[in-house]
Order: structure tokens, then C-alpha cells, then sequence
């Protein structure tokens, strides 16, 4: 038995380079997902039914244990003292104008400490965001 052998006709075409492709794809998603960043510092924002949509260029961060944090857009947050906040956000303003401050105070910290950074923000005239988490999560 003789086998008749069928030439290729024009909508025929080779899946293997597809593959190729979609590895590729796969290969270039994963490394430049190990490129973002997220925030190291982890906290419990309070829950609010109003969400801004502005990005902040700077922040403050209030943990838990009552400890500081200051980074600057992309950048890694640094531990500071409370007496190196002002300074820090006042050097910040004169690089950046425009600039405001978002506040992350995990939700068991006391009203207290919220209340002294929001005072800077008062008396400096920086204009602050206090981030929150949604209602519905």
C-alpha cells in the first residue's frame, strides 16, 4: 500500500513558532515581575468608603510597635526618629513643590501619633492624604 503524501496548502502553518512565542512571552512576564517592587512595610489601613485616586510622591508610615517610616516615590522606606520627620518632608518640598504626604498609620495605632504627624502637615501647609483601605475587600 502506497501512501499518498499531502503538500502543505496556504492556510496550513506550523504551530511551533507560536509556542516559541508564548514562551517568550511567559519567560519575559516572570523576570519583569520580580522588577516591582512592593511595599516592604506592611499594615492595617482603616477601612473608608471615600478612595483618592492621586499617587503620593511622599510618605509616612506609623506601625503597630509605633515606628516611623519616610520613602519617596519608587524609593525604600527608611526608619526615621518623629523629630526626622519634619526635616524630611521639608527637604522633600523643596525638591518637589507639588508634593503631598500620605499618611499610612496601621488602624491600632493611637489616635494620638496620627494626630502628631497630621500637626507637621498643619503647620507646614503640606497638603496630606491619610490612606485607607475599601469598605468592600
Amino acid at each position: 500500500m502506497k501512501l499518498k503524501r499531502r503538500s502543505k496548502a496556504i492556510g496550513d502553518f506550523s504551530m511551533a513558532s507560536m509556542t516559541d512565542v508564548i514562551f517568550l512571552l511567559l519567560i519575559f512576564f516572570m523576570v519583569s515581575s520580580t522588577l516591582v517592587v512592593p511595599s516592604a512595610l506592611r499594615v492595617l489601613l482603616p477601612k473608608s468608603s471615600q478612595q483618592t485616586n492621586a499617587r503620593p510622591v511622599t510618605r509616612v508610615t506609623i506601625t503597630p510597635e509605633g515606628e516611623y517610616f519616610v520613602g519617596v516615590g519608587n524609593g525604600e522606606d527608611r526608619q526615621v526618629t518623629f523629630e526626622e520627620i519634619d526635616p524630611f518632608l521639608q527637604e522633600t518640598l523643596d525638591q518637589n513643590p507639588d508634593m503631598f504626604v500620605a499618611l499610612y498609620a496601621d488602624e491600632g495605632v493611637p489616635y494620638g501619633e496620627v494626630v502628631k504627624v497630621l500637626n507637621i502637615a498643619v503647620e507646614n501647609r503640606y497638603q496630606m492624604v491619610l490612606a485607607t483601605r475599601p469598605l468592600k475587600e
